[in-house]
């Protein structure tokens, strides 16, 4: 991956908007510049769009929405900003947490309405972080889908998406407009792509070992559970412009991946009132803070192997969600009758997992105080069956990348925007801050949508990218 000199350079072909990655961001982009009348491309290195957003659950958490208020939920996106923020420690840039938080529930009406997404409301169990329920996803509770409806709606609207294409090279002045881009065939080709803007949507660096090991050590040795393309493309050429970069130690984990079955098990089983236990059964961390920051703790404090503990009464819950129920499906969920008997089936020690679910039980019942942390207040007890999943930690995708400004336009160092470079989705700097614990559930998707389609439409403005 390089950046190039414009200079002498012929385009093989020319179009005013040109977006780099065909996942939401990329996606909404395309939507957003294609309203604006303004002709537009995608290159996308898969042959069919997936990145990132199919491996997700594809909840896009929005706050104001009517699918909220059928549900009789108040809420905001004054709340939704705080809740960002107090996660993060203050240290995403408030005018960026402002925009998404803002612009979410836009944003889940228009795909709703535009483009026919048949989004409906998570309003059976709480995420945490979350001041309201706001969690907004497709029938299946799948980012499969979500790519699928989305790439159905950009090809609807006769929006080109070149598959099979890598972009290994930008095209720039030193001015730092970009002129093109360099997109390679499996063929051994090679096209020359000229622009007048330039969408970068691209995802993070999640698949780039050298790059992790770099900047989030702490997760150079765990499963990696994000999309193979998430090399980092977009900071690379970023760093060779010129631009600025910020929260590079900052990802989105997961503490909940069955194992070996490399399924996604929602955190429902957990906030619904499950735990986690290690190989000896005992409870090592607090679960309620996240999932996220839990992976590091599934890695470390559990030597990398925990068990999600629940019940029928919480799976019933939890198969609203089409990976759960393929782990169901791949006999990833056990279940048993007693205690004794799950401890049997997970080769756990019995007597450590029947004083750990006395233990739960009583802190349930508001007796005691969780030496970990967690407040058990208002959870339902466990019943037989129990159910058990056996899981892992795992890398799902970073959080840093390219510092951009309200109209998701790329800043170079001395903070002022690139001529014509803008950025989405993970290759944008998150709202999660520097660490695993700064992610808010559904901050990927919620800044890949957002900014997104803010690029998009600001891509598609000439005055909006001065010479």
């Amino acid at each position: 991956m390089s950046v190039l000199p414009a200079a002498g350079v012929t385009f093989a072909s020319e179009v005013p908007v040109l977006i780099v990655g065909a996942g939401a961001a990329g996606l909404c982009a395309a939507l957003a510049a294609h309203e604006r009348t303004a002709p537009c491309v995608l290159v996308e290195r898969d042959a069919v769009p997936q990145g990132s957003t199919a491996l997700s659950a594809g909840l896009i958490p929005a706050a104001g929405t009517r699918f909220q208020r059928e549900r009789g939920i108040e809420d905001g996106a004054a709340l939704f900003a705080a809740d960002i923020l107090r996660k993060a420690r203050n240290e995403p840039e408030p005018e960026i947490v402002d925009l998404v938080a803002r612009g979410a529930a836009f944003v889940v009406e228009w795909l709703a309405d535009a483009y026919r997404l048949p989004f409906s409301l998570v309003h059976d169990f709480d995420y945490p972080g979350h001041s309201a329920r706001r969690m907004h996803g497709l029938p299946s509770r799948t980012g499969s889908e979500l790519v699928d409806r989305l790439r159905d709606a950009v090809e609807n609207a006769g929006i080109p998406i070149l598959t099979s294409a890598t972009v290994i090279s930008l095209f720039a002045e030193a001015n730092g407009r970009v002129r093109g881009v360099l997109a390679a065939r499996p063929d051994g080709s090679s096209e020359p792509i000229g622009c007048g803007a330039l969408v970068l949507a691209c995802s993070g660096f999640g698949g780039n070992s050298e790059l992790v090991a770099r900047h989030i050590p702490e997760m150079s040795k765990a499963i990696y559970f994000g999309h193979a393309g998430n090399l980092g493309d977009a900071v690379r050429w970023g760093e060779a412009l010129g631009a600025k970069l910020a929260f590079m130690s900052g990802y989105q984990g997961h503490g909940s991946v069955a194992h070996p079955h490399g399924i996604l098990i929602t955190w429902a089983v957990i906030t619904e009132g499950g735990f986690q236990v290690d190989a000896q059964g005992r409870r090592f961390a607090n679960e309620a803070t996240g999932y996220s920051e839990q992976a590091k703790a599934v890695l470390v404090e559990a030597e990398g192997t925990a068990f999600d503990i629940f019940d029928e009464r919480i799976a019933r819950i939890a198969r609203q969600f089409e990976d759960f129920r393929k782990a169901e499906a791949a006999g990833a969920v056990v279940s048993a009758s007693s205690v004794v008997e799950l401890a049997a089936l997970l080769d756990l020690p019995t007597s450590r997992l029947v004083k750990t679910f006395a233990e739960v039980s009583a802190l349930k019942r508001g007796r005691g105080r969780d030496l970990l942390g967690r407040s058990f207040c208002g959870s339902p007890e466990l019943e037989a069956p129990y159910k058990a999943v056996r899981v892992t930690g795992a890398l799902f995708h970073t959080q840093g990348g390219l510092v951009v400004n309200r109209d998701a336009r790329v800043l170079k160092f001395d903070g002022s925007p690139f001529p014509n470079l803008l950025a989405a989705g993970g290759a944008a700097a998150g709202v999660s801050g520097s660490t695993a614990a700064g992610y808010l559930s559904g901050n990927g998707l919620l800044t890949a949508t957002v900014l997104g389609r803010t690029a998009g439409d600001q891509a598609a403005l000439p005055m909006g990218l001065p010479p």
